[in-house]
């Protein structure tokens, strides 16, 4: 057994806490999933903001019931950030988060629209937003996986990549230390502003611009950015077409010969 892994929790703690009162960092050492745990603790009636990290999940879901696996602490961080959240429009949210973990991560890291972070067309990160209700609020749960080393899982539809591809030196605790107080900081812009300030963020980041994509419905078209609402504009045959739904699954497609 290795040293146990040495997290940042007072740090961020400190450094969230002033913007967000009453936070809270939890690491524990396994979890079904961090999701799944915030989820329950709001149903029971456990509404502070807090920042759970699981050193490993055995039951990680992504987006569409997909799984995501996590190894040991050092192969990939998963976390939870869970508040309660107000936004007039809640529109782009998880483009938004995107934004935030990419900019704190590396600038070579592009956004695949909805939530997933990509290196070289392989996917590094991904995010998966869920709600509850609270009356004129809702609880806002933001999961986020980062593979830190080379994912030893198989049978993953996109390839993967690793932050240690680009920052070889990173490890777990580095990367949270890195993302969670700006994640925050974003989370709460977004409540303020809505997705306009992020727009051109995204846009300058997207994976998809100006490439040939294919929509679930067997539609194609030429990705064009997003919109001020988040919606991924994509020009079809038919005319333009505005993408807001996250159900939708949109893939690179090879160019027509």
């Amino acid at each position: 057994m290795g040293m146990p892994t040495r997290w940042p929790a007072e740090t961020i703690r400190e450094a969230v806490a002033p913007h967000l009162p009453g936070f809270g960092v939890e690491v524990l050492t396994q979890i079904d999933s961090t999701n799944t745990e915030l989820m329950r603790r709001t149903r029971a009636g456990r509404l502070e903001p807090v920042l759970l990290v699981a050193e490993q999940q055995t039951a990680g879901r992504g987006r569409l019931g997909r799984q995501w696996l996590s190894g040991e602490a050092a192969s990939a961080l998963t976390f939870s950030l869970g508040l309660p959240l107000a936004p007039q429009d809640w529109s782009g949210l998880s483009l938004a988060v995107g934004v935030s973990i990419a900019q704190s991560l590396h600038p070579d890291l592009r956004l695949k629209w909805p939530n997933d972070i990509w290196w070289h067309g392989r996917k590094l990160a991904g995010i998966l937003i869920e709600t509850a209700s609270l009356g004129s609020s809702r609880f806002l749960v933001v999961g986020v996986g980062i593979n830190i080393q080379q994912p030893r899982g198989t049978g993953l539809t996109t390839p993967a990549a690793w932050l240690q591809e680009l920052l070889p030196a990173i490890d777990a605790p580095q990367t949270l230390q890195r993302v969670a107080p700006s994640l925050v900081q974003t989370i709460k812009v977004f409540e303020q502003q809505g997705f306009r300030p992020f727009q051109a963020l995204f846009n300058a980041r997207d994976a998809l611009g100006g490439m040939n994509v294919m929509l679930s419905d067997s539609t194609s078209g030429i990705a064009q950015g997003v919109d001020g609402g988040g919606a991924l504009r994509v020009l079809t045959a038919q005319g333009p077409k505005n993408i807001s739904s996250a159900e939708v699954s949109v893939r690179p497609s090879a160019p027509a010969p």
